[in-house]
């Protein structure tokens, strides 16, 4: 523990969106402390050169990153960087005894041939990565209790998984036939400049991408065919819609049942989740909205089935910065220290 009885706190590449959610969180949460800021590019600035509306609150100055110093200081050690970065860092950061959240995808494979075959590195630390446990804790809550490596979850596996899971866990759908059809804010695509995300671009436009190919379906896939108990292939494709963030997926798969009807399957999904206070499923008839869950940790689940056609439709609200990535991050680390998982989390949205 820090001077404060807090538990410090470091955090790797915090300059992107998802560090500077970290940091947000970190300010409000009762029992952590941010101990420490590492940046490559941005190393020597004040964070709130940056971020100026942080300016009040945040005094520190992005350090270059040392892991030996690092370590000294922190307990707990969040890495929000680019996919191939947190692997060559990670090991020596556990050895030391810190507790790491990954962000990226690096952790997020228990084959590490997939990782190597979507994301194009190789890799040599193949025992790190079979300790690592992924990081959603609807679904894996007690192994990220125990766990000392987490690899969080992107943003749109968080959003699918949750709609499809309790679908999968009770085989109430044929699994090869689950369509996820996403779309997310653009936030998404990070803090870096990119042509498509400029506002002449991307605003009063909306498009899918990285069709058939999008780098989160086997994180997907690995998910689905634990639930399922044989290994499965899930279509899947993202698009880009004009506002900051948000993701809203919406699932469809054919059911196995032709006689259950919507209120089957909110009993089932309430069930399901009645432990998980992240998840709000909704009323019968009301289907979520990705502005209700902006700002905040949750996720809003809607259903339906359509009878006609023998399919579910799942729906599912998140914001993709917050239960999509760095609020999912804090949740786990809740549940890594034994304390409530709902601790320092936002759960009313700004609105509208």
């Amino acid at each position: 523990m820090g001077d404060t009885g807090r538990v410090p706190v470091g955090i790797i590449g915090a300059s992107g969106y998802g560090g500077v959610q970290l940091v947000r969180i970190l300010m409000d949460h009762p029992h952590l402390e941010l101990a420490y800021l590492g940046g490559d590019s941005s190393a020597g600035q004040p964070f709130s050169d940056l971020y100026p509306h942080l300016e009040h609150r945040v005094k520190q100055i992005i350090e270059p990153i040392d892991l030996d110093k690092i370590a000294d200081r922190c307990q707990v050690v969040f890495l929000s960087l680019p996919n191939g970065l947190a692997c060559k860092m990670a090991p020596t950061l556990l050895e030391k005894g810190c507790k790491v959240l990954d962000l990226s995808a690096d952790y997020r494979f228990s084959d590490l041939s997939v990782y190597t075959s979507w994301y194009g590195v190789e890799r040599t630390d193949q025992a790190t990565a079979e300790q690592a446990v992924y990081g959603l804790p609807e679904l894996y809550r007690d192994r990220i209790a125990q766990a000392q490596l987490v690899g969080c979850p992107g943003c749109y596996p968080t959003a699918s998984l949750l709609a499809l899971a309790p679908l999968l866990k009770q085989g109430l759908i044929v699994p090869e036939t689950a369509i996820i059809d996403a779309k997310s804010g653009t936030s998404g695509g990070g803090r870096q400049p990119k042509i498509n995300m400029l506002l002449a671009e991307a605003d009063g436009s909306f498009g899918a991408y990285g069709v058939g190919r999008h780098r989160h379906t086997p994180e997907i896939e690995q998910v689905c065919s634990d639930l399922a108990g044989h290994e499965i292939l899930v279509q899947f494709t993202p698009h880009l819609i004009p506002m900051p963030r948000g993701i809203l997926a919406t699932v469809y798969a054919t059911i196995r049942d032709p006689g259950l009807v919507r209120d089957d399957l909110l009993t089932i999904f309430n069930a399901f989740y009645r432990n998980s206070p992240w998840v709000k499923v909704l009323p019968s008839g009301v289907y979520p909205q990705t502005k209700w869950a902006t700002g905040t940790n949750l996720c809003y689940l809607g259903l339906e089935v359509d009878p006609r056609t023998a399919r579910v439709i799942g729906m599912s609200a998140i914001d993709n910065l917050l239960k999509g990535q760095a609020g999912q991050a804090i949740q786990c680390l809740n549940l890594m220290m034994g304390w409530d998982e709902t601790l320092g989390l936002p759960r009313l949205a700004f609105y509208p």
